[in-house]
């Protein structure tokens, strides 16, 4: 017998979530709101995968998130740079951190945000603990974290690494005109009709 479709009282929001799943995909639009976690970079790369399958096309991702877990910021890097189809990064609200490091996945010419983005570069941090070698250990992680952080944040804006190493030594924060002067985005739009021909 087949699976009902429409909502049972324990779930009400189903169809109403079902709908705008539908219409996002035929958008080809993905939201990355929120903590950046290993469910998070799932959901996300697996959207990415199938969109890829479906077509071709450019996929706008719109961005909004503090950041959250660097490895799961990673694989949704790498994986956007994986697909085949362009991918348009979009940020709005606030992109830091981790968030940061998924939006400079794309290129340069498709990464755009909208006016009243703020951006956040940073190295990573660590609450590291545990028996003195452990710490010593996760210590070196974060170091080599930082300095391929570093690396991704130069290579995407052009800046010298050294720059980029002391500019991420603290919390810098850049606002949508800022970021564009840093090369964290291209430009700042308004509108979705903005993004034709990025």
């Amino acid at each position: 017998m087949d699976a009902p479709t429409t909502a049972t009282p324990s779930s009400p929001t189903e169809p109403r979530t079902s709908y705008l799943e539908e219409k996002a995909f035929k958008a080809r639009t993905l939201l990355i709101f929120g903590t950046v976690t290993d469910v998070t970079a799932a959901d996300v790369a697996r959207r990415l995968i199938a969109l890829d399958a479906d077509s071709d096309a450019p996929i706008d991702v719109l961005v909004s998130s503090p950041g959250g877990h660097l490895e799961s910021g990673d694989a949704i890097h790498d994986v956007v740079r994986f697909i085949t189809a362009p991918v348009t990064m979009i940020g709005t609200g606030w992109v830091g951190s981790a968030a940061t490091h998924l939006f400079l996945a794309a290129p340069r010419e498709r990464r755009c945000c909208l006016p009243n983005t703020r951006f956040l570069i940073h190295q990573p941090s660590g609450g590291a603990g545990g028996p003195a070698s452990d710490i010593a250990i996760q210590a070196r992680e974060i170091v080599k974290a930082r300095e391929r952080i570093a690396r991704t944040i130069a290579r995407e804006t052009g800046k010298p690494l050294d720059a980029v190493l002391i500019d991420i030594e603290r919390d810098r924060w850049l606002s949508a005109e800022e970021a564009v002067e840093y090369g964290l985005v291209s430009r700042i739009i308004e509108r979705k009709a903005e993004l034709r021909g990025t």
